[in-house]
């Protein structure tokens, strides 16, 4: 039974979500009563085309059949997605698409509404949200992004807007293209691109799931680019029939010649929304107005429908509204936020659209078909095989041979495959010294099929390390221990290479082993700090660190020189500086922990300074056949650190010195960061680096499966893919990644000891016997 107190409910916005929830609350409980405020005409409405998942339309059979047969009869579906790209067409097929227009959308909602009581006050704007509570069990705030209901609560709600820089505008052509079409035109004012797809087609004869409220057969088409391109093509001083006109004349040839329309629409920014809650009392938020999601991807009609159903369910499982509410925000959240996350994905993918657009046309439209993470290598594979395989020869892979086990040249060292096991620091050395746990964690790690096997950190001095267990360089001791462990990489993993990461603690050392309290100050033993600045890393907590002066400087970079040296002799492959995370040379970059006035402070220019002449240092002494690599922190998740615009000329910068490759994390700078975890959070800004200066780089950062790192490589946004908590849960991932994929060529070999293993072992039967009849 519903709860006793969702009597009288009052819906704020009939846009699909408010509908679709009246609809599905008064269907549960025909004695509700429930009223929808709509300050518009029934037939207004802002866009053209919705598209709808099959997912969604699952939710929808289940909770209303009615509406579901409706939509159903008037969908237009398709399955092909066409990239145009510098005169190509790239068609990849398997996908899936259901789209309707917006009016026809509507119409059927409002019929439903009627059909079931629902009272519908059009053309009549809802009183305030507090005013309805009083006289209302329930209040839905479905009133859209710009949501006056969000807003008048604001202090309860915490939301937050962010607005993006590209520029877009919504259209439509009289016309049903046949496919979902991305289109690339580099005009002289810069890169502008169409999204467009169908959303009815034309009539024939009785048929009416080809009629539709919204015309003969029409197509949504979306134009956008950036703001400076908006803005240098004259298109800010057009008003909305010239902006159209002015769109399909650089869209000519994609549309036929033919007019494109606007309905109410001008050229926006697109504003991420996102609230810390989404109920207040009885009011609670739906649809745009709880959160948004990126156009590129369709979801948000989705997003609000499928709001809509998780409230409806809430409200009829709980035994009262509080318990309701929260059920029902404890289920949407997750998925929004993966939803949100995927978006964000693909937004910024559109924003760095110039810098992809050298690409080649199958790579190009791979990496567009990718963006946002959720189209994956092995899902595209089973969606389209002919097409990926197209991709897979372009990019260099033998027959049968997924991308990453593809071989990696870096100056004399080639890499057997694209995977390497990213540096963790395990605090398990004495005195700096790596002992037995070094030589079996990296051995077998090794032994797992890596590529390139990198050590943690190893501290250049003592009071360069972070914790009393961190491993060093800094004797010829620690060296012959070092020696220890390449040889036996070598020799017992033929093929795997090892590379060290040397590092220096700055303002981060003299702190306690990570599991008795990271970022913590020892009890006892502390030593002095040496920085950029006399910063602590946590004021109150960490000690002040002595600014290093020129003299300083010069003992730090001899550190690194002698460390260097004694890695070379102990047989290390390749060698990695580290600046990021706020070290000490990632301290010098960071304009949040570099506040020195002097020629090593201020301008990038001058903070990037002392970490190049290290670099410089580094390389003059390190084998000229060996590669060298520098980790970078892009972004320090906090406002006012380091810009896109100085990621990348960071990078440019060590790349013009003589790294070969760029190693790009993000954060641990400063401990006020917000990170935007997810899966694969950082390798956008590897993939800006590598897309904008050609360097080649290594992606890192929650990238957890095979699939990933073929996708990321096959779209050109990685050249390696570093795994570290992947590593730890299977030190044999590589392998396991070989065998998954049915891959035994060169890219990776067993270890003979353990070549018995290299198929998945049985297990019991798992498979019930079927039923011999099934009664419907």
């Amino acid at each position: 039974m519903p709860p006793s107190d969702t009597r009288r409910i009052a819906v704020i916005g009939g846009g699909p979500g408010g509908l679709y929830a009246a609809a599905l609350l008064k269907r549960l409980d025909p004695g509700r009563e429930v009223t929808v405020w709509e300050r518009n005409a029934p037939d207004d409405t802002f866009g053209f085309g919705v598209v709808l998942s099959d997912e969604t339309l699952g939710g929808i059979e289940h909770a209303d059949p009615v509406v579901y047969r409706a939509l159903s009869d008037a969908f237009v579906r398709w399955d092909t997605i066409d990239v145009v790209h510098r005169g190509t067409t790239q068609t990849s097929g398997g996908h899936g698409f259901a789209a309707l227009g917006r009016r026809t959308l509507l119409r059927i909602l409002h019929e439903r509404c009627a059909a079931l009581g629902v009272r519908l006050r059009f053309r009549t704007g809802a009183p305030p949200a507090a005013e309805l509570a009083a006289r209302h069990d329930l209040v839905i705030a479905a009133d859209g992004v710009h949501s006056a209901t969000r807003e008048a609560h604001a202090r309860h709600f915490r939301p937050t807007v962010t607005d993006h820089r590209n520029r877009y505008i919504w259209l439509a052509a009289d016309f049903a293209f046949d496919a979902f079409r991305f289109e690339i035109a580099e005009t002289e004012y810069g890169v502008m691109q169409m999204h467009a797809y169908p959303f009815s087609r034309p009539s024939t004869g009785h048929d009416s799931s080809t009629r539709s409220a919204d015309g003969p057969g029409a197509s949504t088409v979306i134009v956008e680019m950036r703001e400076e391109v908006w803005r240098a093509a004259g298109l800010d001083t057009c008003d909305t029939p010239q902006s159209a006109e002015r769109c399909a004349t650089v869209f000519a040839e994609a549309l036929g010649g033919r007019p494109l329309r606007s309905n109410r629409s001008s050229w926006l920014t697109f504003a991420t929304v996102t609230n810390a809650r989404w109920s207040h009392g009885r009011t609670v938020l739906i649809g745009d107005a709880a959160h948004t999601a990126h156009f590129s991807i369709g979801s948000g009609t989705k997003l609000a429908v499928e709001d809509a159903l998780a409230l409806a369910a809430c409200v009829e499982e709980q035994p009262d509204l509080p318990t309701a509410l929260a059920a029902y925000e404890a289920e949407r959240r997750p998925v929004v936020l993966s939803t949100q996350r995927a978006a964000a994905a693909s937004l910024r993918w559109f924003e760095e659209l110039p810098g992809y657009v050298g690409q080649s046309p199958r790579r190009f439209a791979f990496n567009l078909l990718t963006r946002s993470r959720r189209v994956t290598h092995d899902n595209l594979r089973l969606r389209d095989p002919a097409f990926t395989e197209a991709v897979e020869a372009d990019f260099g892979c033998p027959p049968g041979t997924p991308p990453m086990f593809t071989p990696l040249r870096l100056r004399g060292l080639e890499l057997r495959n694209r995977v390497v096991v990213s540096p963790m620091d395990m605090y398990s050395a004495a005195d700096g010294m790596p002992g037995d746990f070094h030589l079996v964690h990296l051995g077998a790690r090794a032994l797992g099929g890596a590529g390139l096997v990198m050590t943690e950190m190893v501290c250049v001095s003592p009071e360069g390390r972070i914790t009393p267990g961190c491993a060093g360089l800094w004797t010829d001791e620690q060296a012959e221990a070092w020696t220890r462990i390449t040889r036996f990489v070598h020799d017992a993993a033929p093929g795997a290479a090892i590379g060290v990461q040397l590092g220096h603690s700055g303002r981060k050392g003299s702190t306690r082993l990570m599991w008795e309290g990271i970022d913590q100050p020892l009890d006892d033993g502390n030593w002095p700090l040496s920085a950029a600045s006399p910063l602590p890393y946590a004021q109150g907590v960490n000690q002040i660190p002595q600014a290093l002066d020129r003299a300083g400087m010069d003992a730090v970079r001899e550190r690194f020189t002698e460390a260097a040296l004694r890695a070379a002799r102990s047989g290390f492959d390749l060698l990695e500086l580290h600046c990021a995370h706020g070290y000490l040379l990632s301290g010098f970059l960071s304009p949040l922990t570099n506040l020195r006035t002097d020629a090593y402070g201020g301008s990038l220019e001058n903070r990037l300074r002392f970490p190049l002449e290290v670099f410089d240092a580094v390389r003059d002494v390190w084998p000229e056949d060996r590669p060298m690599t520098v980790r970078v922190s892009a972004t320090d998740w906090a406002r006012g650190g380091t810009s896109d615009e100085d990621a990348l000329a960071a990078a440019r910068a060590f790349a013009s010195h003589g790294a070969d490759a760029i190693d790009v994390s993000t954060g641990q700078v400063v401990p006020e960061e917000r990170p935007e975890y997810g899966r694969s959070y950082q390798t956008p800004y590897a993939d800006r680096i590598r897309n904008a200066l050609g360097v080649p780089v290594i992606a890192v950062g929650a990238i957890s499966s095979w699939d990933d790192v073929n996708s990321l490589l096959l779209a050109g946004r990685a050249d390696l893919c570093a795994l570290a908590r992947p590593h730890l849960y299977d030190p044999h991932w590589t392998l396991h990644a070989a065998a998954e994929q049915g891959y035994a060529g060169p890219g990776v070999s067993w270890p003979l000891p353990y070549r018995a293993g290299s198929r998945t072992p049985p297990t019991g039967r798992t498979d019930a016997p079927k039923p011999r009849l099934t009664l419907n």
